[in-house]
Parts: C-alpha cells; structure tokens; sequence
C-alpha cells in the first residue's frame, strides 16, 4: 500500500503524483484506501492546508486532489488559489458539498471535475484522475498550438511588412528594363533570414541594387539584415554612393551586431540612366554573372576583377575598388548570396558553385530564377541548407 505523509519523496515515472490537499485525516485515508486498488497505485502527497500544499507542490505531481473546506481557504476561493499555484498541472476537486451549482462554476473556473466524497467508488475515483490529467495535458497542447499559431501569423505579418517593395517608374518597363527577385529563408517557418536585397531608382534615373549576407541563421541575423537594407535604401536616397555608402554601412553593422566575429558581404550595383553602364562594389561576395545578348552560350561570364575588397565588419580604413562594367544594349544581370551555389552535386561533397550555375543556365537555354531554384532545391532534396537570395535585371530593348 502507498505510504500516505506529508513530503513523501518523489514516484517512480510510470506512476502517477497526486497531490492531496485535505485537512481531514479520515477522509485522506479513504482516498488511499479507494486508489490502492488500481493497477499502478499512484504516489500520494497529503497537504493538510493550502499553505503546506505550496511546499509540497513539486515538478512530479501530475494532478492536484483538493477539497472546499480548508483551514486557510473555502469554496471556489480554494480552488483559484489552487490554480494560480499550479496553472500546468490537472486539478480535481473532492468535497462533501453535494452542489450541482458549485460543480458547475469549479468546472467552468478551471477544474478539470468536481466529484462528490459521497458518491466516490475506487473506480470512478481512479478513473476521474487520470481524465483530469488527459484532459489537462490536451489543454495545455491546445493552448501552447494557439500560441505558436498566434505568434507565426504575427511574425509572418512583420516579417511581410519588411519585405523590400523595388522603387522604380513604370515607364523603366517601356525602356526594356526587366527586374525579377526571389527569396528563400533556409530556416522553418521563417519569410526572412541574413540575406537581403533592394533595388532603388534615384532621381536622376540611375538604378541602384544591392544583394546581401549576414554570417550566421537565425532571427538576430535576419534582424540585421533588414536593418543593412533599410540603411542602404536610405543612403541611396540621400545621393550616397560608393565607398562613402559602404564606410557608412561598416559603422550601422559593427554598431547593430550582437557579436564582433559578424561580418557581411554584400554586392552593389549603380546602373547609368541610360542603361547601357554599371558601377558594382563586390564586398567580399559571390560576383555576380553577366549575360551580353539572350542566348547564355559565350556571352555569359562572372563579372571580372571581382571582388572589390573583404566583407563589412572585418577590417578598418578600407576603400573598395570600383568595378566599371559595359552593359552594350541587350544584357542581364544576376545577382545572388551563396546560398544558390552551395548546393551538393549528384550528393556527393562537390558543390554547384559558380561554374556549376554557368552550366546549369547554359543548359536551360536561359536565366530563369524560379528553373533555377527548383534545380538548386532538388539537389538539396528540397531542404535548403542556406538562405537564398537572387536578383535579375535586365535591358531587353523591344
């Protein structure tokens, strides 16, 4: 028979812990007796009063066992008392007030059953309990999966909202400029991560794009991120171009990084008005690819003398190098963080790389972001193991 004292140490896991909260010894003594009978008899904690209750309430106790006649509390004041103390664990009152009303409004206060000392059989006592805990435990899992719903819709909206919306006139459109932007995140359930990617049209006409990568996963970097792109957009805004942009970028990102090992490699584009010339800073980044004319045979290359310098964040003083970059009349752009090129060939150790995403485009005939993606992200099994970025613009005269 289960030894029934107040403190009585820990039950063994298959066994179930009730904690007792009644001052009345006989009565204590009949809920042992009743629940002695079952397969596993469960370990018993007896508080004689609320007060020891909270002393005797540990992590093991599965369901709290309380009567509405307590030396310290009565009525439904017990029971709140007693689901304030324990708001994960089941609860279940045993009294002698025979009050179908009482029952009710224990229930609808938070108690898992209202039983009657009367009316109590080992059956229906055993029985009860291990409801009680059930039906606690799908509580608790219902209300940890509303939460998590909840919070995925209000990361989902704020992470919708600081998605980058391109700023360019309609009339780019009659002039051949085309613009296509994909994003992946390569965490669950995340819209955005470290990568980031912006595209402007300044008065002037000039059209500014930058890709980027923040070192590392998670929500701090995709913080960052969104924090480098804002940055950006504003200087860019503000007539900053050049290295005088990427100083300033260096300062926001050593200023915004929770740890000095973060760095970022970034690339940024300058295309002339007149769509026909570039000015690209390749900040330690992938450089991007160039294709001169429509077909990706020869015409298709890694921008040269790239990269203009290391990442942000890792050096001080330093000046990145221009890269001056014909454009002709027909061309395409693309840009991309790492996370397109990482992909394993045919399983094995081998990554795509930039050669590998040449030949995957010369195979298709065309740069097209989402045939591309879909071929990255069978090589990965449709897991990527990295974030994705990747920006096509393009002058395609009519």
């Amino acid at each position: 028979m289960t030894a029934l004292s107040p403190g009585t140490p820990p039950a063994p896991a298959e066994m179930q812990t009730i904690l007792l909260i009644e001052d009345d010894a006989g009565d204590a003594f009949l809920v042992e007796e009743l629940l002695a009978g079952s397969p596993t008899p469960p370990k018993i904690i007896w508080a004689r009063s609320l007060a020891e209750s909270r002393e005797r309430l540990t992590d093991d106790v599965q369901c709290v066992v309380v009567d509405l006649s307590l030396p310290d509390a009565a009525g439904l004041e017990a029971l709140r008392q007693v689901l304030t103390m324990a708001p994960d664990t089941a609860v279940l009152v045993l009294t002698g007030l025979n009050d179908a009303h009482m029952g009710v409004e224990a229930v609808a206060v938070g108690a898992q059953d209202y039983l009657v000392k009367q009316d109590v059989d080992e059956r229906l006592l055993a029985r009860a309990i291990s409801y009680a805990v059930e039906r606690k435990r799908a509580d608790l899992a219902q209300r940890k999966l509303a939460d998590a719903t909840r919070l995925s819709r209000e990361n989902a909206r704020l992470e919708h909202g600081l998605l980058p919306v391109p700023m360019l006139r309609a009339e780019l459109a009659a002039e051949g400029l085309q613009h296509h932007a994909r994003y992946l995140p390569g965490r669950r359930q995340a819209l955005l991560a470290g990568d980031f990617w912006d595209t402007v049209q300044t008065p002037d006409g000039s059209v500014h794009v930058v890709i980027g990568d923040v070192c590392g996963h998670g929500p701090d970097e995709a913080a960052l991120g969104v924090a480098l792109r804002i940055a950006w957009r504003t200087l860019v805004l503000a007539g900053h171009t050049g290295n005088e942009l990427l100083a300033t970028l260096d300062s926001v990102l050593r200023n915004e990084r929770k740890s000095p090992e973060i760095f970022t490699t970034m690339c940024t584009v300058t295309i002339d008005p007149d769509l026909r010339h570039a000015r690209l800073h390749v900040v330690g980044h992938p450089p991007p690819l160039l294709l001169r004319g429509r077909v990706p045979g020869d015409g298709l290359d890694v921008v040269p003398n790239a990269p203009s310098g290391p990442p942000l964040g890792i050096f001080n003083g330093i000046d990145w190098t221009t890269i001056e970059l014909p454009l002709g009349e027909d061309w395409a752009l693309l840009l991309y963080t790492d996370g397109l090129i990482e992909a394993t060939v045919g399983g094995g150790p081998d990554l795509l790389g930039t050669e590998g995403l040449i030949g995957l485009i010369r195979e298709q005939g065309e740069i097209d972001l989402d045939r591309i993606i879909t071929a990255v992200r069978e090589m990965h099994q449709d897991a990527l193991s990295d974030d994705l970025a990747a920006v096509l613009v393009g002058r395609r005269p009519r």
